[in-house]
């Protein structure tokens, strides 16, 4: 993939994928944590394309007959790097794969439409976890002196493929927008690291957070958690250990698209079986990748359907139209209301999984992420 995870970072994608590809170094210091705040500097001119120029060459797939323009685009750039099905491969083979993100970018600059600029400072950190180490990323806004908001964020990837940098923009934005440090954790993946070792990595993220926030410029009484699809699994899963263990909890959990079910035979499986980013065949693998046995898919951890929701904060749920997991999200957010919770849900039409952060490109996708912004600024006193 000729280090694709570095090039995104350093052309501040504002894009990320939970479902495709980058080598997973995330667990060690990576160069992009500083170079990234050296990048974001570039300027629109003259001739700058616009998203709206940005047209699909040919009709809507048969799975997404209603996919938006420039979504449609980016699963066209997407197939046409021909790689090969996730499914197919071993996991060190799949995090080589092409993502959404790289298919985006190409797309910009087919189009010379800028990059957006980001008003924030990245560093790395090490922590250390039950059996090593993992690397955070910190993401700090430029102006102002703090105490900030912490907003505690976990990428994508159905625990085996992805890493901080495919989920770079996701920080950015939310760390830019909202006015907050956001903390990116790079939790350990499997195979290498099977159930629950991710899970247990998330939680001693957000306890280091809870213990360090002033010496990150953040304030410890104001910490929110956020993920997207595995990480939003993640998310939820940090709130329910906070209850159970008795310490602090979250001012809110936002979570999008979030791994929440076990049953593959739900309403929007059958429709999007044969999805792009994200299909049926993928999320088997990524089950048997992450999972010791398959008997742990009902593990509450992992079927957050069958948890215990009571107590839990306020949440956001965010979901797609053409998205495996569509139902299950909604299906939480029907859950966690009948235990209590306060809940706000939207679904988005004619954008598929990994839509999120893909803002500077699909009109959807920013509406998605000023949707987040707003609750997250809400809930942190913003």
């Amino acid at each position: 993939m000729k280090n694709k995870c570095l090039r995104n970072a350093a052309l501040s994608a504002t894009f990320m994928i939970a479902l495709s590809a980058c080598s997973n170094n995330s667990n060690t210091t990576n160069s992009a944590d500083t170079t990234a705040m050296k990048t974001d500097t570039a300027m629109a001119d003259v001739s700058a394309g616009k998203p709206t120029d940005v047209k699909p060459v040919g009709p809507a797939p048969e799975w997404g007959p209603g996919l938006k323009p420039q979504m449609q685009a980016v699963i066209e750039k997407l197939v046409s790097y021909k790689d090969r099905p996730v499914s197919d491969l071993i996991a060190v083979e799949a995090r080589k794969n092409h993502t959404p993100a790289d298919a985006v970018m190409d797309l910009m600059k087919d189009n010379n439409i800028p990059m957006p600029v980001f008003n924030v400072d990245t560093v790395g950190k090490e922590i250390p976890v039950t059996g090593g180490n993992i690397h955070l990323r910190i993401y700090t806004p430029k102006t102002g002196n703090g105490p900030f908001p912490v907003i505690v964020y976990y990428h994508g990837g159905g625990f085996v493929i992805a890493n901080i940098d495919v989920y770079d923009a996701s920080a950015k934005v939310l760390a830019d927008k909202v006015g907050a440090v956001v903390v990116s954790v790079a939790y350990r993946l499997g195979p290498e690291y099977k159930f629950p070792i991710a899970h247990n990595d998330s939680f001693a993220a957000y306890q280091w957070v809870l213990k360090n926030a002033t010496s990150i410029k953040g304030d410890p009484k104001m910490v929110a958690v956020a993920g997207e699809s595995a990480g939003g699994n993640l998310a939820m899963n940090i709130a329910i250990m906070a209850r159970d263990k008795r310490i602090a909890a979250p001012k809110h959990i936002l979570a999008v698209y979030p791994v929440a079910g076990s049953d593959m035979n739900t309403a929007s499986y059958q429709k999007n079986a044969a999805a792009k980013p994200l299909n049926k065949p993928m999320m088997e693998w990524f089950v048997k990748n992450y999972l010791n046995t398959m008997a742990e898919g009902k593990d509450p951890r992992i079927n957050l359907l069958g948890a215990n929701l009571k107590g839990l904060p306020n949440v956001t749920i965010i979901t797609a139209e053409y998205d495996p997991l569509q139902s299950e999200g909604m299906m939480l957010a029907d859950k966690l209301k009948a235990a209590g919770v306060q809940v706000d849900s939207k679904n988005y039409d004619g954008v598929t999984h990994e839509f999120f952060g893909m803002g500077a490109l699909v009109p959807e996708a920013m509406e998605a992420e000023m949707y987040a912004v707003d609750q997250l600024k809400k809930a942190l006193g913003k």
